[in-house]
């Protein structure tokens, strides 16, 4: 997910009442939610970052690590301010084992919400490789960003004017987000079944959620055969004909002798879930079906030249 929606899930959370556990509780949620993206850094690479986003910094060593590291350095931080004379006088006194078990909080909440889009996640690194995909949201959701916004903002406001119960919003706001999260997840799985129901033939079909309208989803299919192609669905009830069928063109041998040792090309092979290959007059673009009709396409798009 984009680094807001995972900033706000720890301010809900944080704002839920556990803000009251230790001080400093607020910033172990937030910053621990944003952690396990340290990589991002590396786009820099451009496609050959492709290698590296979601891999290490999303696997278990580093979720193990991270939260630890993160924790002692704002105990740090608390130590630092206390003996300039600094910290703040509202501030609750930090307790390592309440701000430990936050940090750990947040940044766990970060791969679990990576995990349901389609871009993809390597939860096993460095043990495995393997990507995960949940299929379930769009990678920007705007209800979940109003959600939680508003959620927040309502509790907030309640506890400056010392009303009980301040948390409630917070709370409500978080239990909407995992019920909308499961009844995205229902859809998403229904659509796929009424995809393969269709064409015994298909041997993959990924339900890619669309913006705004949660309610739908372009269900992308490939066949045994190497066609594939899209069928929009809403609350799984899919649209058979008209679809529009292509040839991936993967079987093309100038495809794996281009590619080797060109590092662009071989990081979005790694990474590519769908790849399409398209011969143009310089050379072979490589497309990931996820992303063709996206307006970053151009971030996921290698063009192979002969050598």
């Amino acid at each position: 997910m984009d680094n807001l929606t995972h900033s706000l899930i720890g301010a809900a959370l944080g704002q839920a009442g556990l803000k009251r556990k230790t001080g400093l509780a607020m910033p172990a949620l937030i910053i621990g939610a944003n952690l396990p993206d340290i990589d991002a850094g590396c786009v820099v690479h451009g496609i050959e970052s492709l290698a590296i986003r979601r891999g290490i910094t999303h696997g278990p060593l580093a979720l193990a690590i991270l939260p630890l590291l993160l924790a002692t350095a704002l105990l740090w931080y608390d130590r630092w301010q206390t003996g300039r004379g600094k910290r703040p006088e509202e501030r609750l006194p930090v307790r390592f084992g309440w701000l430990l078990a936050l940090c750990y909080l947040g940044t766990l909440s970060h791969p679990l919400f990576d995990w349901f889009n389609t871009y993809g996640i390597r939860l096993l690194e460095p043990f495995s490789s393997r990507w995960f995909y949940g299929d379930t949201l769009f990678i920007i959701d705007i209800w979940i960003l109003i959600a939680l916004g508003t959620g927040i903002w309502r509790s907030r406001r309640r506890e400056r004017e010392g009303k009980p119960q301040w948390a409630l919003p917070a709370q409500l706001a978080l239990a909407a987000l995992f019920a909308y999260v499961g009844a995205n997840m229902a859809i998403s799985r229904a659509s796929v079944a009424a995809v393969r129901a269709f064409d015994p033939q298909i041997d993959m079909a990924v339900a890619s959620p669309v913006p705004f309208a949660f309610w739908r989803r372009e269900v992308l299919w490939r066949s045994g055969d190497g066609f594939y192609g899209k069928i929009a669905c809403d609350f799984a009830q899919c649209q058979r004909y008209p679809r529009v069928i292509r040839k991936t063109e993967m079987a093309d041998p100038r495809i794996a002798q281009w590619a080797a040792g060109d590092p662009a090309a071989e990081a979005f092979l790694f990474w590519s879930r769908m790849p399409v290959a398209e011969t143009g007059p310089k050379g072979i673009l490589l497309k990931d079906q996820r992303f063709m009709d996206s307006p970053v396409r151009s971030n996921f798009t290698v063009e192979l030249k002969p050598r």
